[in-house]
């Protein structure tokens, strides 16, 4: 039985006790306080034949307070991964000037037109949306910088731009460097949801104490623009009288949609209901167990050990280029939560048939999955890896050749 199976039943057993309790002290409270009007019609005096009563006695008894609140106190709102997020949003009762308002109105009509895409989105940010949440929290920051993944990826981890960011974070080349962000041909630290994260919650924060006087809107503006081209649009406004805050600054455009966009989907997310947006169910807790790694594994040997698909692992783990991790890189091997502690205690330490995986992993160099970059076709892919291009249609059920995303992940072996 899962640790998560384990939670469930304990969390079910005691809200049957508080059910249990709230129906014990609303019948008590409902005795004491029961007026006399609600004595049934059994006890009263008998009337001559043909007269009608019209006293109280032979009314329907009004409701007691069990009856009107005892349902009314069963009307919690379930909890899960949005509702921890919408606890921890600030920006939402904020009041901004008028102009500000109406662009972040904008991006909420955008979104609203094509609530389709945010289903999409959100569906994509299921594995993550738990975790990130609870790092955010945890550091005290608004709620609303958990969908920062929705503005710059979608939520995808191995988004990457025709620029060259990428991750979930979208960071570039020489940012990820600045911030320790390990690349290699085996593993790109950008691509890590837990290592960008860490990273990019670093940089906002510390641009915010440097530059902003912690300011997290400006420092989401030099998150996207650049602290140089933000610096230098607040000195101009104020060179004007004007504050200086983010809805104050003349930006490039795209940076001046960057607060607006994250406003209106915070906002959608705080009220799905009301803009006409059906969310996934998130569970509350992450859905990924961490595993630390002293030894090189390749995820076709995490995955018959895990009883886990190769693909669900990738899923997982997409900083990991060439389908291994090499402590050298990264310590950290992402699983399903639902994985035998047991066995994830056994990979940890390393006893498995894994234990001397130097020949494995060069057995293995030619990857089992690839990551589609920019350009790629899969008749080049195929070619590459010396296997049939209708193989690789089939193993990844690819409806349309001519579509292939990049970041996208293809399996090479079907199995």
């Amino acid at each position: 039985m899962t640790y998560r199976t384990i939670r469930q039943r304990l969390m079910l057993s005691a809200g049957s006790t508080v059910i249990m309790g709230l129906m014990l002290a609303a019948a008590a409270s409902s005795q004491a306080s029961a007026p006399a009007y609600e004595t049934t019609a059994s006890a009263t005096t008998a009337l001559p034949q043909g007269v009608t009563s019209t006293s109280p006695t032979d009314k329907k008894p009004y409701p007691t307070p069990f009856q009107t609140h005892f349902w009314e106190a069963l009307e919690l709102e379930p909890q899960n991964a949005w509702t921890t997020l919408r606890k921890s949003f600030q920006w939402q009762e904020k009041t901004l000037p008028v102009e500000a308002q109406a662009r972040v109105d904008e991006w909420i009509e955008h979104y609203r037109s094509s609530p389709e895409n945010i289903v999409t989105i959100t569906e994509r940010a299921t594995p993550w949306l738990a975790w990130i949440t609870q790092q955010v929290s945890e550091r005290g920051l608004p709620g609303e910088i958990a969908l920062i993944p929705f503005v710059e990826s979608s939520f995808d981890p191995g988004a990457r731009s025709h620029r060259g960011a990428a991750g979930l974070w979208q960071f570039m080349p020489r940012t990820g460097d600045a911030l320790g962000l390990v690349r290699n041909g085996n593993y790109d630290g950008r691509l890590d949801v837990l290592t960008s994260t860490e990273a990019a919650l670093d940089y906002l924060e510390m641009q915010a104490d440097q530059w902003y006087e912690g300011d997290l809107m400006l420092s989401l503006a030099a998150y996207n623009a650049g602290a140089g081209t933000v610096n230098r649009a607040q000195r101009q406004v104020q060179g004007q009288g004007l504050s200086g805050d983010y809805w104050d600054l003349s930006l490039p455009y795209e940076t001046m949609q960057y607060v607006p966009k994250l406003k209106a989907i915070a906002t959608i997310i705080n009220d799905p209901e009301k803009y006409g947006v059906s969310l996934p169910e998130i569970h509350i807790d992450p859905a990924f167990a961490k595993v630390q790694l002293a030894h090189a594994v390749s995820l076709s040997e995490a995955s018959q050990m895990l009883d886990v698909s190769k693909m669900a692992l990738a899923e997982l783990n997409p900083g990991l280029l060439n389908g291994s991790i090499d402590p050298r890189s990264a310590q950290t091997l992402l699983v399903p939560e639902e994985v035998d502690k047991q066995v994830l205690a056994q990979l940890s330490q390393g006893n498995s048939q894994a234990q001397g995986n130097s020949q494995a992993l060069a057995q293995n160099n030619s990857a089992d999955t690839h990551r589609v970059e920019r350009g790629d076709s899969l008749s080049a892919i195929a070619a590459r890896y010396n296997i049939d291009q209708q193989d690789l249609i089939r193993w990844n059920s690819i409806d349309r050749p001519s579509a292939l995303q990049p970041g996208q992940l293809l399996t090479l072996s079907g199995r």
